[in-house]
C-alpha cells in the first residue's frame, strides 16, 4: 500500500489549466502534466497552435481541451474557468503562464503596445487568480502556480514596461498569500526562471533595432516545465528553478546599480550597430509561426559542464568585484 506522502504527490486524474499553452514553456508544461496523467485545459489566443497542443496531450493518452482565450480580457478568463469546471467538475491546478514582451527605448515603443503588455502580463495573472481562487475556496483546495521569471526580482534592460509587470505580479501574489493563509490546502506558488530557450523571444516585440537570438546559457523550457510540475506535487511559495536564476538575482541584490547600468550600456552599444526594422511581435495579435517549444539560439547549445564553467568564471568575477569594493573602503 502506498504511503500518504506518495499518494499526495500523484497528479494522475488532476485537472490542470495552463494559459499561454500554444508554444514555449506553456506547451512544455502541458506535455509534462500530460505525462503525469492529468486532464489538460490549455488556453491561448491562436486556435491553430492551441489545437496542436491539445493533439500533443491526446497523443499522450490524456483528456485535453483547448479554450481560445485572451488573458487580458477578464470575461475570457472567466469563460476559461467555467469551461474547465464543465470539463471535469473541478480545477486542481491553475498555471498562469501567458506573457508578452516589448524591448527598446521606453519612449520609442508605441504606447498602445506598452499598455497591452501590462494588460496581458499583469492583468492576465490578476484575471487568472480572480477567476480561480473562488473555485479553490469552494473546493477548499487548489494550487495556483505563477510563472513570473527573474524579472520579478531584477529589471530587464530596455524593457521597462515588461519589468514593471513582473515586479507587479510578485507584489500582487505576496498580498494574496496573506489572503489565503486561512486555507491550508490552497497554495500560491511563484516560479522565477531565467531566460528560456523557447519561442517566446522570437515572438516578442522589438523596437531596439536588434533581431535577438536566444543566448546559449538560456534554460531548457522542459526543465522549467518540470519545475512547474514539481511545485504542483510539492507546493512552496517561491522557487528559483535553475542555478542561473539564483545567481543573477543574488548578484543584482549585491550590485544593483552596477548590473543594470552595465547591461544597459551593453544594450546601447549593440543597438547602435544593428538596424533591424521595428516589429510589434505577438503583443496585439496571436503569435505567428513557429508554434513549438524551442526557439532559435545564437550559438550551439553548450554542455551542462561548459555552462557550469562559465557560471563559475562569472561568479569569480563578481567575487573579485565585491572584495575589491570592500578593500577600497578600508
Amino acid at each position: 500500500m502506498k504511503s500518504n506522502e506518495t499518494l499526495q504527490k500523484s497528479l494522475r486524474g488532476k485537472t490542470v489549466v495552463i494559459t499561454g499553452g500554444s508554444s514555449g514553456v506553456g506547451r512544455a508544461a502541458a506535455e509534462a502534466f500530460a505525462l503525469e496523467g492529468c486532464n489538460i485545459v490549455v488556453a491561448a489566443r491562436g486556435k491553430e497552435a492551441l489545437d496542436e497542443t491539445v493533439a500533443l496531450c491526446r497523443d499522450l493518452e490524456v483528456a485535453a481541451i483547448g479554450i481560445p482565450t485572451d488573458v487580458s480580457i477578464a470575461a475570457d478568463v472567466q469563460n476559461l474557468a467555467n469551461k474547465a469546471l464543465q470539463f471535469n467538475g473541478r480545477i486542481d491546478i491553475w498555471v498562469n503562464n501567458a506573457g508578452v514582451m516589448a524591448s527598446g527605448k521606453f519612449e520609442e515603443i508605441p504606447m498602445d503596445l506598452n499598455e497591452q503588455v501590462i494588460k496581458t502580463n499583469l492583468f492576465g495573472y490578476m484575471h487568472g487568480a480572480y477567476s480561480v481562487l473562488p473555485v479553490f475556496k469552494k473546493q477548499n483546495e487548489g494550487i495556483l502556480i505563477n510563472n513570473v521569471s527573474i524579472g520579478g526580482f531584477m529589471p530587464a534592460p530596455y524593457s521597462a514596461v515588461y519589468s514593471s509587470t513582473k515586479f507587479g505580479i510578485r507584489g500582487m501574489m505576496e498580498c494574496l498569500h496573506g489572503e489565503v493563509s486561512d486555507f491550508p490546502n490552497i497554495h500560491i506558488c511563484n516560479l522565477y526562471p531565467q531566460i528560456q530557450r523557447s519561442t517566446g523571444n522570437m515572438h516578442s516585440a522589438k523596437y531596439s533595432g536588434l533581431d535577438f537570438k536566444i543566448p546559449p546559457f538560456a534554460a531548457d523550457p522542459r526543465d522549467t516545465a518540470a519545475a512547474i510540475v514539481e511545485l504542483a506535487k510539492n507546493p512552496k511559495k517561491d522557487m528559483f528553478p535553475d542555478i542561473t536564476s539564483k545567481f543573477l538575482t543574488s548578484a543584482y541584490r549585491l550590485f544593483p546599480k552596477s548590473i543594470i547600468n552595465t547591461a544597459s550600456a551593453a544594450m546601447r552599444t549593440v543597438m547602435k550597430v544593428k538596424k533591424a526594422p521595428s516589429d510589434s511581435g505577438n503583443i496585439l495579435e496571436p503569435s505567428a509561426e513557429p508554434h513549438r517549444i524551442y526557439g532559435e539560439t545564437m550559438f550551439p547549445i553548450p554542455s551542462r559542464k561548459t555552462k557550469m564553467a562559465i557560471l563559475a568564471g562569472v561568479g569569480l568575477g563578481f567575487a573579485y568585484m565585491l572584495l575589491k569594493g570592500k578593500s577600497d573602503k578600508v
